[in-house]
């Protein structure tokens, strides 16, 4: 018993030792151990606050995703309101422009010409001794410079969307166009068809502050097979046609080629996409008919038993596109008007009145008081055609330049059938593209061609010239010039111009210059025979005939 309990007693004794052996044996140990703890610990709380940081800076993008998801809906909300309650989108273009005129080398007859024949009765055959009793200079035309140093212009256009499905839609514009401190909506007619307010240019020249109808029409489409087909009808895009658009920094504003038609009318097409039966991109062929004129309605011989032979005014042709890669594209455009007038319903201050006495003479009266006149075609003196092809290309995919490039062939024909009846043109017997009572067929012809080039910050700077030969005609009376018309010139027309954005496309400023050189009179008449203007006489200068304009401009455009 004794030795058990001394055996029991030892191994306590060991025991005992050993752990003060250790305790004493390993202090420097458990000093580390303690030291890893504190560093792990120190590193946990460094990862923490870290993971609360990337926390709370995640709540903080929540909260701004979660406001703009908010701002979305909202603003989706609106949209969907918008399109749910509003049946039509419109959108603005607003221009601001300046120009200095600079006219060179007017011819006018001379004064003592024009007040001898004021007041007096006469016919054609007393003409010559008339003048035989005059000084012998008075057949040579007055010679003078003029110029306009600032014309300024606001041009104004409220576009007008709305579409019912993918089959049915409507498309309309209006338009008010005036220069500073003028809005008559008359002006005094020094012989152009510009100088008439009608309704070819009624709202694409300065007219006064009176906001038009420009545009209005319907487009239905459908399918037939393969062929997708868009009929529509009402008052055409017949204004600011290809291509106008690079000069006018614009999308392609209208549907004939502004080489051969650039003109205010009301009428109908019917167009068919030929692209996938063909093969060919782009191949399209449209059918247009419009109406230029209406015989019986407002005039002084409508519904009268004793009408003058003044029939409504219709044409009609096509616009086949031949090929259309959205990089080049070739386009023909013909037309054809059947008895077109000797003017068109509008009005003017004419300087003088001639009347008709029935008997074959005629009388001169002086506009004294500045009246205005509406004017009406009295006779049909023809027929007219037309054709344009154009060229369009850009040379970024073949050449890597972002250069535009454009070239226009263009040619008339008019095929008189009668002189004028028209008391001033029959005293001069005057028909379609003649003169002295001739009837002879003539054809003409226009070059146009153009360059459009990439500049820095983000310009375009375009280079043009066009020429117009002796018996070229065409209706682009609605160009948007205070000139007039360049593509109705019969000589020579330069052109160069810059387009800057400003604000994207949606505010630009354009900056050019262009040169008229006129070579004969009577551009964009279809009234009597085109003179040489180094050989005029003064019984072709009765009105002012231009020789040269330098028109130089700069503009500010809102579109949106």
């Amino acid at each position: 018993m004794n030795a058990t309990r001394g055996g029991i007693k030892t191994v306590g004794i060991i025991g005992l030792a050993c752990l003060l052996c250790f305790a004493v044996s390993n202090p420097v140990s458990a000093q580390d151990d303690v030291q890893q703890l504190k560093q792990q610990l120190e590193q946990m709380t460094r990862e923490m606050q870290a993971v609360q940081e990337k926390l709370a800076e995640m709540e903080k993008k929540n909260e701004a995703k979660k406001e703009e998801v908010e701002e979305m809906n909202d603003r989706l909300d609106k949209a969907e309101l918008h399109a749910a309650t509003d049946k039509v989108a419109f959108g603005i273009e607003f221009r601001s422009r300046g120009d200095t005129l600079s006219y060179s080398d007017i011819q006018v007859a001379p004064s003592m010409l024009t007040s001898g024949l004021i007041g007096q009765t006469l016919s054609p055959a007393d003409l010559p001794g008339m003048l035989a009793m005059m000084p012998p200079g008075v057949m040579v035309p007055d010679k003078y410079d003029a110029t306009n140093d600032i014309i300024l212009t606001n041009k104004f256009r409220l576009t007008m969307k709305a579409k019912v499905n993918d089959q049915l839609n409507f498309d309309g514009r209006l338009a008010a166009y005036k220069v500073f401190g003028d809005s008559s909506g008359v002006k005094f007619n020094q012989g152009s068809l510009n100088d008439v307010t009608l309704d070819g240019n009624i709202s694409s020249l300065p007219h006064g502050d009176t906001i038009r109808l420009e545009r209005a029409y319907f487009n239905y489409k459908k399918d037939w097979g393969r062929v997708p087909t868009n009929f529509s009808v009402g008052r055409r895009p017949g204004t600011d046609g290809p291509p106008l658009e690079y000069m006018n920094y614009s999308l392609e504003g209208g549907s004939p080629l502004a080489t051969i038609i650039n003109w205010q009318f009301d009428g109908a097409s019917y167009n068919l996409g030929l692209e996938e039966v063909t093969g060919i991109p782009g191949a399209a062929f449209k059918i247009c008919y419009g109406q230029g004129f209406e015989g019986d309605w407002g005039n002084s011989y409508a519904l009268n038993a004793r009408q003058p032979d003044v029939d409504d005014v219709h044409f009609g042709g096509f616009i086949a596109t031949l090929f259309d890669n959205d990089s080049t594209s070739a386009v023909l455009n013909y037309a054809h008007a059947w008895d077109i007038t000797d003017g068109f319903t509008g009005l003017s201050v004419m300087p003088f009145i001639v009347s008709d006495n029935g008997d074959g003479t005629f009388t001169f009266s002086q506009n004294e008081g500045g009246y205005i006149t509406r004017l009406e075609p009295y006779t049909e003196i023809g027929d007219w055609d037309a054709a344009s092809l154009l060229l369009r290309t850009n040379l970024t995919e073949r050449f890597d330049k972002d250069i535009d490039l454009f070239v226009a062939g263009s040619w008339s024909h008019t095929s008189p059938s009668r002189t004028s009846e028209n008391p001033f043109y029959k005293f001069m017997g005057q028909g379609l593209l003649n003169s002295n009572g001739e009837l002879e067929d003539r054809d003409g012809y226009m070059i146009y061609l153009g360059a459009v080039f990439a500049m820095p910050w983000d310009a375009r700077f375009g280079l043009e010239y066009n020429y117009g030969s002796r018996y070229w005609f065409n209706f682009s009376g609605a160009e948007d010039s205070v000139v007039a018309s360049k593509l109705a010139v019969r000589g020579h027309v330069y052109e160069g111009y810059w387009h800057q954005p400003i604000v994207n496309d949606n505010f630009f400023a354009t900056i050019g210059v262009r040169y008229y050189d006129y070579e004969y009179t009577g551009s964009g008449s279809p009234m009597g025979e085109p003179v040489k203007i180094d050989e005029l006489s003064s019984l072709d200068a009765f009105n002012p005939v231009v020789d040269k304009v330098m028109d130089g401009y700069i503009s500010l455009t809102f579109r949106y």
